[in-house]
């Protein structure tokens, strides 16, 4: 019998259609039961056939199935396809506009998915193997803090716990010899579970920038003008390989182990050219610095699980282990070639080698039960964080090597993490439901410059209090309210003192003596059903205490070091509205947008604060036209609007994308899709401070052709290849709806104690 107490404290309420709130199952509950009588201190249960929840009390929930180009795209390709959610070329994820995100799988953090190693990870990750995208913009009390305190994208993969085997084969060609290929498949048989997959992929993005510099000279007051161009090119290998063997030990517990595997390589050729004006206006500096880059990433994780149900309706517990390592190693070699010499310069070559690591272990431990009419929770969590850098800069001179101390780092910071926390959730009347939580969380970290003498240590603990809540305006509508206060603790690389050398005009040095932000996050939301359209609209507060802000200054001429600060505080707000649903019989929209207004207070070279204020627009509009039952068409436009950057801003861009798909037989379809049709997409950066005008503008080689095949075999009678062995008939939400489980569901691991 499924649990509705459970069900209620996991995803809470949902709005589909006369139901202000939906029934889900635990990862060891059977499939959803017509309610039954419970007991006075249970929640009455709501049995929906064909449904699937689009939003729970504390998130809403985005099936990235949906996309037509889920079979040849990556993980960064799903999540440009979540509202008001972005990720550039470089795999910085932003959400609402803000890049303090917390990316997890199965609702556990992952080192893959940390620091400078995300947007490897988004791109060596297929798609297909992500079942929905969590959108958590104000998280609950069972959420820690790692990588940030800021709102969570949680990357549910998939699962299939449905008796006999299941899977799907996917090869895709792409223009300029990039390829991907993916397999995955299932076997359930008994108390058995297997699952698993493996995908290889050969991409990459060709680059070109411009920056334009105009620095304030101290000695003579003029402004010094500098350019750089630059070019980059190499695509690089990826695998990677999964696996999960699950077991049902009777009817009540089951046990649970997983392993996961990405490889990437990490090659580049670039070259840049500089010049550099004087103060009379005249060249005072030419040369181009020739790069050649070698190196891959090497990313592992594994897992185990047990799940108990208890003898009470929805008392559950939870224990679960989870290890992740991450290891990046690159090595470039440097030649400069003078066209006219400054001051002491001369043509050289140089050698770097870099070595980051990160280990991340995380165990936690859930306990439910019902209490008081509601439903209780409380968990802990054990997690350590151990990263190291090191950097070996090398000068050549006539052949020798002679290491260069003011560009060599070693470094290492140990984190270690304990947390508990508490949750209640109760369904006060036929209109009214709450759910409350606090979590206290205690940090101690060391940090270690290795080829130096500076070493820090800190430890805190915090108090973070959250609350939900909602009400049925309707049988068709929805009132949501939810406040958190949040922690963002500053990772490794903010924290790492040494100077890291980026290029000959930048180089970047984090702050050991940084501050964790506080935020304090609140939002109002209304959904209804308008014209048989599924409506969204929240308003949201963000106010961040000891923002972590970029702060630019130079150590000689022309040398820009950008480091981290503490900020006077930031504020950001705004309107979000989504509307998904059929306009025609053939005609679907997922569409939304995001009117934000930003704003920080930040310091700059001179000890000067100042206040900047953006106000964006963002949006994307997704068009699926199925013109008849072998043959879907799709358009997808991205627009991000202008945000804040400490000492500066990132201008508006925009994206279209264009995706085919063409049914040849039940178990094979043909799909084709062309990213940024237009060639639009560019990342470009603008600084304005009393010292320092810059303007950089990266493009992008984006637009894209990719055509291939995708073969779906065995699994139950009664599939579809394009619905992705959904059964035929079942209702959903065009573009958006939970899979009826979430990460909470049947075969798949609870959101809990992360």
């Amino acid at each position: 019998m499924s649990n509705p107490l459970l069900t209620i404290c996991l995803g809470g309420a949902a709005l589909i259609h006369a139901e202000a709130f939906a029934q889900t199952t635990s990862a060891a509950t059977p499939a959803a039961a017509p309610a039954k009588a419970q007991p006075a201190t249970v929640l009455p249960a709501v049995t929906v056939t064909g449904e699937r929840p689009t939003n729970r009390i504390d998130r809403q929930v985005y099936d990235v199935r949906s996309d037509v180009s889920s079979s040849n795209g990556s993980a960064a390709d799903a999540l440009n396809n979540v509202p008001s959610v972005a990720v550039d070329p470089d795999g910085t994820v932003t959400l609402r506009g803000s890049s303090n995100v917390q990316i997890l799988v199965d609702g556990k953090p992952s080192a893959m998915l940390q620091g400078e190693n995300r947007g490897a990870g988004l791109q060596a990750m297929a798609a297909d193997d992500i079942e929905s995208v969590e959108v958590i913009n104000n998280p609950g009390a069972q959420f820690g803090n790692e990588a940030g305190g800021g709102p969570i994208l949680n990357l549910v993969m998939r699962r299939n716990r449905k008796p006999g085997g299941a899977g799907v084969a996917n090869a895709n060609l792409g223009s300029a010899g990039r390829y991907n290929s993916a397999v995955s498949g299932t076997y359930n048989e008994g108390a058995w579970g297997y699952q698993g997959g493996i995908n290889v992929r050969h991409d990459g993005r060709n680059s070109t920038a411009d920056v334009t510099r105009d620095r304030l000279d101290r000695a003579s007051g003029a402004m010094l003008h500098s350019t750089q161009q630059s070019t980059g090119n190499g695509l690089n290998d990826a695998v990677g390989v999964n696996g999960t063997v699950s077991y049902s030990i009777g009817a009540n517990d089951s046990v649970s182990t997983s392993a996961t595997f990405n490889g990437r390589s990490n090659d580049q050729k670039g070259r840049d050219h500089y010049v550099l004006d004087g103060v009379d206006g005249a060249v005072a500096s030419d040369y181009q610095r020739a790069t050649a880059r070698e190196g891959d990433s090497r990313n592992a994780s594994w897992g185990a699980r047990y799940d108990h149900k208890g003898a009470l309706p929805g008392e559950t517990l939870k224990i679960d282990l989870r290890v992740s390592s991450s290891n990046n190693v690159s090595d470039s070699n440097y030649a400069n070639t003078y066209a006219v010499f400054g001051p002491g310069t001369f043509d050289s070559q140089a050698r770097q080698h870099n070595d980051m690591r990160q280990k991340i272990v995380d165990f936690t431990g859930d306990y439910e039960r019902p209490l008081a009419g509601g439903s209780a929770k409380l968990g802990y969590k054990l997690a350590s964080n151990d990263s190291q850098s090191e950097t070996l800069y090398t000068d050549v001179y006539g052949g020798l090597g002679v290491v260069n101390p003011r560009r060599s780092s070693e470094y290492e910071l140990k984190e270690n993490t304990a947390a508990l926390y508490g949750s209640w959730q109760t369904r006060i009347n036929d209109k009214w439901g709450a759910l409350a939580g606090l979590r206290a969380e205690y940090t101690d970290l060391d940090i270690h410059q290795r080829l130096g003498t500076a070493a820090a240590s800190n430890s805190y603990l915090n108090l973070m209090p959250s609350f939900f809540a909602t009400y049925k305006v309707s049988d068709i509508s929805n009132l949501r309210f939810s406040y958190a206060h949040r922690l963002r603790r500053p990772n490794a690389g903010d924290l790492n003192p040494a100077v890291i050398y980026r290029d000959e005009f930048n180089v970047f040095s984090g702050n050991p003596n940084l501050k964790p932000t506080q935020t304090d996050s609140f939002e109002l939301g209304y959904e209804t059903r308008m014209a048989g359209l599924e409506t969204n609209l929240r308003g949201y507060f963000r106010r961040d205490t000891d923002a972590i802000v970029d702060y630019r200054y130079f150590l000689d001429d022309n040398v820009l070091l950008t480091t981290r600060a503490n900020g006077a505080g930031s504020r950001a707000g705004g309107l979000e509205f989504t509307v998904s649903g059929k306009l025609t019989p053939k005609l679907t929209i997922n569409a939304n947008g995001n009117l934000a207004r930003n704003q920080q207070t930040t310091q700059d070279s001179e000890g000067f604060y100042s206040t900047r204020v953006a106000n964006s627009l963002s949006g994307r509009a997704r068009l699926n036209y199925q013109y008849d039952a072998a043959n879907q068409l799709q358009l997808a436009l991205q627009m991000q609007g202008k945000t804040l950057s400490g000492q500066g801003y990132r201008s508006p861009n925009s994206t279209l994308n264009l995706s085919l798909r063409h049914v040849v037989t039940p178990q094979l379809t043909l799909v084709a899709n062309v990213t940024d049709l237009f060639n639009t997409n560019k990342i470009e950066t603008v600084i304005d401070s009393a010292t320092l005008r810059e303007t950089s503008t990266r493009r992008f080689d984006g637009r894209l052709l990719y055509v291939g095949l995708s073969y779906r075999f065995g699994g139950p009678a009664g599939k579809s290849p394009e619905d992705g062995g959904r059964e035929r008939g079942a209702g959903r939400r065009p573009g958006m709806g939970s899979p009826g489980r979430g990460p909470g569901g049947p075969g798949g691991p609870a959101p809990d104690g992360v």
